[in-house]
């Protein structure tokens, strides 16, 4: 479990990094490439930022539900397990452009200009000073709140707004699952009465 960890880790940060240098290096800021139709771009920002129980009777029941409790228990592990290996890679991704993307790469101006690895003058920023950058943007609905509306009628109706990378979405999927089987992972041990209670419910 520990190597599936640590594959997961590696994998989503050298997609995350290889995505962003690549970006970095051949799109200037605010760039935008169509990748489908109207509702998926790849877009160039920099942001100064910091993601059952069964019952059967006799004996025969008591060993398949213990077996059962085993294997839940074993795919919960592996579960949780990727859940935070995600959350570890992502949080990993952004901290890397935080730390040190300032020191390698040279300014991204809003101008078709890209930046350069390794400046010779020295990067844009100092070390922990860098910004994250940002490129998948999926702007599914671009339209306009009807005028009867009230207090928004006329403004601009824009979904998905925030634009992001492949970190975040490693945290945003990691987190998500931890916070959908929370009962799961953190359910309160029963007392002896509780389950006594359970058992004879007369």
């Amino acid at each position: 479990m520990g190597r599936k960890a640590v594959i997961i880790i590696f994998v989503v940060l050298l997609i995350d990094q290889v995505s962003k240098i690549w970006i970095k290096t051949n799109m200037h800021l605010d760039e935008s490439i169509t990748v489908f139709d109207d509702w998926f771009f790849i877009h160039f920002i920099e942001n100064p930022g910091m993601a059952f129980g069964l019952e059967f009777g006799g004996e025969l029941g008591k060993i398949f539900l213990s077996l059962f409790r085993l294997v839940a228990i074993v795919f919960i592990g592996i579960y949780l397990i990727i859940s935070v290996a995600l959350v570890f890679a992502g949080a990993a991704g952004n901290i890397i452009d935080s730390t040190i993307y300032g020191v390698i790469f040279s300014e991204s101006p809003p101008l078709p200009v890209v930046a350069t690895m390794f400046p010779e003058g020295g990067g844009y920023a100092g070390i922990l000073q860098g910004k994250v950058v940002d490129m998948l943007y999926f702007p599914i609905i671009d339209t306009y709140w009807p005028e009867w509306v009230p207090w928004l009628g006329g403004d601009r109706l824009q979904f998905f707004r925030p634009i992001f990378n492949v970190a975040d979405s490693a945290i945003t999927i990691g987190m998500a699952l931890i916070l959908i089987n929370q009962k799961r992972y953190f359910k309160e041990e029963k007392s002896g009465d509780q389950v006594e209670a359970e058992q004879n419910p007369e």
